[in-house]
């Protein structure tokens, strides 16, 4: 068990562990690697693929969301780590996709070493992102750090739970090497999903925001407004070995957030909808992955009733299972895995020193006091120039791209328009350490989103560019 203290590696260390190289430029474009298979390594004969899942519910008491909603006093339904390792295509690739609010910073870095510890590769060719659901552990090692140092506010992450998932995570990732099957084909589908999605950020006549949807809401205007901006499609990427299917990888933009903070520990109507498929066809591993749902919810839709969550359950199954009928089986004849590492500047409007002081000030809530924690984490981790990494991998005519956090809806849009030739499927919130990615265009409309967002406008052009290169590379 690995029990050093949860801290930054310095920047030769984290370069080491998560890329070979590495070059810095003004852009904010920090490294950049691809891996380019032979036609032997890319052979369908060659590839193998183990998939593993285990368990990540948290115990009684353990804080959920931050420690700012209610503490964990019951579970209605278990959460868990699901993914699959791809050999044959040099360096094993290991994917992961976690029933949790976030994964942010050293505790993102942590697992993805982890996993690539006991997969036997690099951490560069891991991608860890999770669901986002709320009743749900938010880890940040180095946000607890600052919290226990006060010694009156609730965990963020309980760092022997947090171990215990890491060594589960290791022994199930070993056991899926030793029961690996042969990949030969592979299949893409989408299917529009009806009655979920809703943009979160109602625009006035002003051009700011003036209300925000959120994922539920009991205001009859919000469910009159239309949409907005979203992507509908559910998108569904599978692996075969001849015509049985081993892995199917869901992939659509939206918090997936019924009711939460009552301290019920559920997988949510996303997550419980990959159960039941998963129910359906046991044979098959299913994956669901939040896309770029960070500025899209479910509140045009959902009044935040208990029955609205079987309701937007039996939708978003609807949708899967719509996306996995539309399915075309391929051969694999290439896999090609990129990887680009940005260095966001911070959002000017915070301040360490005064960030500390809330946090430090005992008559301020629990929620002021805990939430900066996660923005001084991140202030931090850019002093000390830690990169976020973003990876694609890229299978025939079909790319699975890597984002971080909760990044706007447009970014994936403007992934899919980059390579119209293509089939992109986002899988956002990966890396949760810059909280929102807004547009630039959304950071003068204002907002909440915009508001506790880490990064500085500047992350827009430098973001959507990393997309742009990893794409154009094929």
């Amino acid at each position: 068990m690995n029990t050093k203290p949860p801290q930054y590696l310095n920047r030769r260390e984290f370069i080491a562990a998560s890329t070979a190289t590495a070059a810095t430029f003004a852009s904010g474009l920090v490294t950049s690697s691809a891996y380019s298979q032979t036609p032997a390594e890319t052979h369908a004969g060659n590839l193998h693929l183990g998939t593993f899942r285990f368990d990540v519910t948290p115990p009684m008491g353990h804080s959920l969301c931050g420690g700012w909603i209610k503490p964990v006093v019951g579970i209605d339904d278990p959460l868990e780590a699901i993914g699959y390792v791809l050999l044959g295509s040099g360096k094993p690739i290991v994917v992961c996709v976690v029933d949790w609010t976030g994964l942010l910073n050293s505790a993102h870095l942590q697992w993805r070493r982890a996993l690539a510890e006991a997969a036997g590769t690099t951490i560069d060719r891991v991608t860890v992102h999770c669901v986002h659901q709320h009743n749900a552990p938010f880890a940040c090692l180095d946000s607890e750090e600052i919290v226990l140092a006060q010694g009156d506010l609730p965990h963020i992450i309980e760092r022997e739970f947090f171990l215990r998932c890491l060594d589960a995570g290791r022994g199930a990732v070993r056991q899926a090497l030793q029961q690996t099957t042969p990949v030969t084909h592979v299949a893409h589908g989408e299917a529009k999903v009806e009655k979920v999605a809703g943009n979160r950020r109602i625009i006035g006549d002003n051009g700011k925001v003036i209300s925000q949807r959120g994922s539920s809401s009991r205001n009859p205007e919000h469910h009159a407004l239309p949409e907005g901006v979203i992507d509908p499609m559910l998108k569904t990427v599978a692996f075969y070995h001849q015509d049985r299917k081993l892995a199917a990888c869901h992939y659509y933009a939206c918090h997936p957030l019924s009711y939460y903070g009552d301290g019920r520990v559920s997988a949510d109507f996303c997550g419980l909808a990959r159960k039941q498929r998963q129910q359906q066809e046991p044979d098959c591993t299913h994956l669901y992955f939040n896309g770029c749902g960070g500025n899209i919810g479910a509140g045009k839709y959902n009044d935040g009733s208990k029955e609205m969550r079987v309701a937007l359950t039996e939708r978003m199954l609807a949708g899967i299972v719509a996306s996995e009928e539309a399915l075309d089986r391929q051969s694999i004849e290439s896999i090609r895995w990129e990887t680009q590492d940005i260095l966001p500047p911070v959002n000017p409007s915070f301040d360490e020193e005064a960030l500390m002081r809330q946090i430090r000030d005992s008559k301020q809530s629990v929620v002021n006091r805990n939430r900066p924690s996660y923005t001084v984490a991140w202030i931090r981790r850019m002093k000390a120039s830690l990169p976020i990494t973003l990876s694609c991998m890229h299978v025939n005519d079909i790319s699975l791209l890597h984002l971080p956090s909760e990044s706007f809806v447009e970014y994936q849009l403007r992934a899919q328009a980059a390579a119209p030739d293509r089939f992109v499927a986002c899988a956002a919130y990966s890396d949760g350490g810059p909280w929102y990615i807004p547009t630039a265009a959304a950071y003068p409309q204002g907002g909440y989103a915009v508001s506790v967002a880490h990064c500085a406008a500047s992350i827009d052009p430098m973001l959507t560019g990393a997309i742009k290169n990893m794409l154009s590379r094929v």
